[in-house]
């Protein structure tokens, strides 16, 4: 009792410095993000510019999870990818601060090696929480790293916003160039941690017990099938940036107030995590459709609407969708892939699921621009299909057992 007990605790006590290490990291990369756009615009990129190097930046950063997680899996250097990928990432962020008026295309190359930098840590650092996950149950201990992930992306764009305030704007790429270099600050604490991690915890694997057999990755039906799904759910799930274009449009919400929404939709991220990971532990994958049929029409109450308190249910929505999705949507490939080639696993989940946001986002767009009804249409489309296709998978799982 009392060593079962003790791996449980080391467990968790990993799991939470691993979410702490998300925190510290998502209070630089997404705090940069709420400001970004701007801040190119100011550098001198044009708006195609900006959005081919953000469409580039996600697209880099997805399709490498495929390689990166290969290369975990072949090589098993797990903390070496989880390191190198966190330095990359977190450093490229207050090295904006350094660039020069009209440095567009310095900021630009920036931007996209922050995303290389997050695809290469991505599956690796996934895997190694779920090693962990294993012990304490699969969908608590994802949900525990989002919540706490999800607080550190609420607190970075809240942090900025009140530099700015404070700062003021009569220079507003000055203004920026603080807030970029005042994100070093959780980037280094990122970077410490993340070593610190890797010393306390050098072999994470020992917290999953060993499999009877070393089977290779192969793609049994109820993944196709999961894949199939999460990449319909990805598909009809607009980019945030949408959502906020659209808020700016209608003038729902004050224009102060804009950079706040996505805050908000994180806020509710972290905790519909934490209740969606308590329940797939319960429930399994049923707690996928539940919470897809939860999200399915936050479209309908977004665009279909000017209202700011119907496009705060929908936000709310979002949100709910969005937790589900970096919590037990991953819990669900641990449960899924043998753990010798889990990082491959991870790495087609992401890989997948970013192709398919991509693309969604995309038509989405040109969708909007033609008529707003056109998008909620393809969206609820799009994720009541992903949920029928999570119901074969749930099937399919129930034969290869």
């Amino acid at each position: 009792m009392n060593k079962k007990h003790k791996a449980i605790s080391g467990a968790m006590a990993f799991i939470v410095l691993m979410g702490i290490v998300s925190l510290f990291s998502d209070m630089t990369h997404e705090g940069a993000r709420s400001i970004l756009g701007e801040y190119l615009n100011l550098a001198g990129a044009s708006a195609a510019t900006i959005g081919f190097v953000s469409g580039i930046g996600e697209l880099c950063g997805y399709s490498l999870r495929l390689l990166s997680g290969f290369i975990a899996d072949k090589t098993k250097k797990y903390w070496t990818l989880v390191i190198f990928g966190y330095t990359l990432q977190v450093l490229a962020i207050p090295a904006l601060a350094l660039i020069p008026e009209n440095g567009w295309l310095l900021a630009c190359g920036l931007v996209i090696l922050e995303r290389v930098g997050k695809a290469i840590k991505k599956p690796a650092k996934n895997t190694l929480v779920s090693f962990a996950a294993s012990e304490v149950g699969t969908g608590k201990g994802f949900a525990y790293q989002e919540f706490l992930d999800q607080i550190g992306a609420f607190l970075g764009p809240v942090m900025l916003f009140i530099v700015v305030s404070v700062k003021g704007t009569g220079n507003l790429f000055s203004t920026y160039r603080v807030c970029f270099a005042i994100l070093g600050v959780p980037a280094l604490i990122t970077i410490g941690l993340v070593i610190f991690s890797k010393v306390k915890y050098p072999n994470p694997e020992i917290f999953e017990k060993a499999e009877e057999s070393r089977e290779g990755f192969h793609f049994r039906k109820s993944f196709v099938y999961y894949m199939i799904a999460i990449c319909l759910f990805a598909f009809g799930f607009a980019d945030f940036t949408l959502i906020t274009l659209h808020a700016a449009k209608t003038g729902a919400f004050p224009e102060s107030a804009l950079s706040l929404l996505y805050a908000a939709a994180m806020a509710v991220d972290a905790f519909a995590a934490l209740f969606f990971g308590w329940l797939y532990d319960k429930i399994g994958l049923r707690a996928l459709i539940l919470s897809t049929l939860c999200s399915a029409f936050f479209s309908a109450f977004i665009f279909l609407s000017g209202n700011p308190w119907m496009m705060a249910i929908g936000i709310i929505l979002w949100g709910i969708g969005m937790g589900a999705q970096e919590s037990i949507m991953k819990a669900a490939v641990s449960g899924i892939i043998p753990k010798s080639m889990r990082s491959t696993g991870f790495g087609i989940f992401e890989t997948g699921f970013g192709a398919s946001w991509f693309l969604g986002s995309w038509l989405l767009g040109a969708l909007y621009d033609l008529d707003p009804a056109y998008l909620v249409a393809v969206s609820v489309s799009a994720q009541l299909l992903a949920v029928l296709f999570y119901a074969v998978c749930i099937k399919r799982k129930k034969t290869e057992i």
